[in-house]
């Protein structure tokens, strides 16, 4: 190497900027710390909901977007497509508690570059949050088995699930009613008509076979309760 291209002694690195959004901020700065204690990563900025996240992540270009699935009001998912829809060479890293084998598939179809669950080693989220840095997508072994699964058209009956049946926005219907949310209160936090949910909930039902309402509030009550475990 010549002296010119040599690395200067003491030459500090630039670090990737990453913008943390996450609801929770015990959650939030403690994932801060430990991406701050690295020597080639520093959180740029932060935010609890989409409306801080768009206006932040605009305003301070980071490098890598790291979003939650569960933020009060728009969806992780949701703020992922109007993120890319805005910008789309946007790195985006998913690290949530939701299972992966329902909302890993979502987060790449809406444009995200990888996900990764939040129970997973420190050394594995960093692994992925450098892995997408690098121009990379980044999901667990078993992930990438089931979409190759899926690829060749010979995925395990094991493996399918009636709720990937729904829609990304089914899902959230689904998951509120789960919460015991009402039909006007789902409206009112999804930012739609009240006819629009009712039409959401009959194509739910639809697609998980299931006569009535009773029937759909059971089924989500139980979805979300066992999901939580």
């Amino acid at each position: 190497m010549t002296k010119a291209l040599a690395k200067r002694p003491g030459a500090r690195q630039r670090k990737h900027r990453v913008y943390l959004v996450e609801d929770h901020p015990v959650t939030r700065e403690g994932l801060a710390q430990l991406i701050d204690y690295q020597t080639d990563l520093q959180v740029c900025g932060q935010a609890g909901n989409a409306g801080q996240a768009t206006t932040g992540i605009a305003a301070l270009k980071p490098d890598l977007v790291i979003v939650d699935i569960s933020l009060a009001g728009t969806s992780g998912i949701e703020l992922i497509k109007d993120l890319v829809g805005r910008d789309a060479d946007l790195r985006i890293l998913v690290l949530s508690t939701h299972d992966e084998s329902l909302y890993a598939e979502r987060a790449l179809r809406a444009g995200a570059r990888g996900y990764v669950m939040k129970h997973q080693p420190t050394e594995h989220v960093m692994t992925a949050i450098r892995h997408v840095l690098s121009g990379g997508v980044y999901l667990s072994e078993r992930m990438q088995n089931r979409l190759l699964y899926k690829v060749v058209g010979s995925a395990p009956a094991a493996l399918a699930s009636d709720i990937e049946q729904l829609s990304d926005r089914e899902l959230e219907v689904f998951q509120l009613i789960g919460e015991g949310r009402g039909t006007r209160e789902i409206g009112a936090n999804l930012h739609l008509s009240v006819s629009t949910v009712e039409t959401y909930r009959a194509h739910i039902k639809e697609k998980l076979r299931l006569e009535n309402a009773t029937e759909l509030v059971q089924r989500a009550v139980e979805w979300v309760r066992t999901r939580d475990l």
